[in-house]
């Protein structure tokens, strides 16, 4: 405890006195990892998946009316949370070009990962390849707003702004990577649905506005914040009201094999590429939270919008959340 109370320094950008913010090291981490409840934290998706899946099943608000907020979500709010979330932080490659070459080979490992299962000799009898293109995005995405949450919490702006760097950079690539098994498998032109994409759209025009230093003027920050939080509750409520938990008994070994990629072997990964790339303590702690979050909630609505099993996608999605917990514990408890 002593050498935590020691190891503050003064968050000078806040403009305020007394604000205080951790300096991460090996010797006080496993005390800033007790103070962060991962239950608490993942709650609230939880929760609000519940809350859909219970609106749709015992309210008037059936599945006609979530196949508008599907479209409502899938067309306007996320692509405005996908752009403002990665516009509102200037991107400094030259500061953290070591964790982005690690975040970029992390995700690269992810996708590698996911699209060789239904090639596997011992898993390739037990994966439906049609099932495999719609899921295969559950085992790289991750939830950004869990990412930018945890991060603060860890390592204050400091954190916030390696995660915002790690979200600019992979959020195209795995968008692309995720409605490109989809587009092959329907054989509707790969270039043509990212052109039409509003996911693909909204990252790849957020990114070059944050290149170019586009900034978002003060005062529509409230309203693009206001509209992505609607979409994260919206999206997660949603992947409830369109989750049946039939589906995932019928893909049991799909279902096992993406979770795994997602929740045990993409930290295990960022734990060896943090210590290969000698990443400094806060820079690993952002890539091991990188890596262990659980899954984007966009993942069922760009299923569903695509024609495939959005319910199977929605199931992955909730025991994506649940895992979460696990997960991160294990992957911020690895040594350093």
């Amino acid at each position: 405890l002593w050498e935590w109370s020691t190891n503050f320094e003064t968050l000078n950008a806040s403009g305020k006195r007394g604000v205080l913010i951790p300096r991460i090291t090996h010797a006080n981490w496993p005390f800033i990892l007790r103070r962060v409840n991962l239950a608490q934290l993942l709650f609230p998706d939880f929760s609000l998946i519940a809350c859909g899946w219970l609106l749709c099943r015992y309210t008037g608000l059936n599945r006609k009316v979530w196949d508008q907020v599907d479209s409502l979500v899938y067309y306007f709010l996320f692509p405005v949370l996908l752009f403002h979330s990665i516009v509102r932080s200037p991107l400094d490659f030259g500061a953290t070009s070591s964790l982005v070459a690690s975040g970029v080979m992390l995700c690269a490992a992810g996708i590698g990962l996911s699209y060789s299962l239904p090639y596997l000799p011992w898993l390739r009898t037990h994966i439906d390849k049609r099932e495999h293109a719609a899921s295969a995005q559950i085992a790289f995405r991750f939830n950004s707003f869990i990412c930018l949450t945890l991060a603060e919490r860890l390592a204050g702006t400091q954190g916030l702004l390696f995660i915002s760097v790690l979200i600019g950079v992979c959020v195209p690539l795995l968008n692309v990577a995720s409605v490109w098994p989809m587009a092959r498998h329907a054989q509707t032109g790969f270039v043509r649905q990212l052109v039409r994409n509003p996911l693909i759209i909204a990252t790849t025009t957020g990114l070059l506005a944050n290149v170019l230093g586009f900034t978002v003027p003060n005062w529509l920050t409230p309203t693009l914040t206001r509209i992505g939080g609607a979409s994260l509750a919206l999206g997660l409520m949603a992947a409830g009201a369109g989750m049946q938990f039939s589906q995932l008994g019928r893909g049991k070994v799909l279902a096992m094999s993406v979770l795994s990629i997602r929740h045990f072997f993409l930290p295990l990964i960022a734990w060896g590429l943090a210590r290969l790339m000698r990443l400094e303590p806060t820079q690993a702690a952002v890539l091991l939270t990188f890596s262990a979050v659980p899954t984007a909630s966009s993942a069922y609505v760009l299923a569903s919008r695509m024609g495939y099993n959005g319910p199977f996608v929605a199931g992955l999605v909730t025991l994506s959340t649940l895992l979460g917990v696990a997960s991160l514990t294990f992957a911020l408890a690895l040594p350093r």
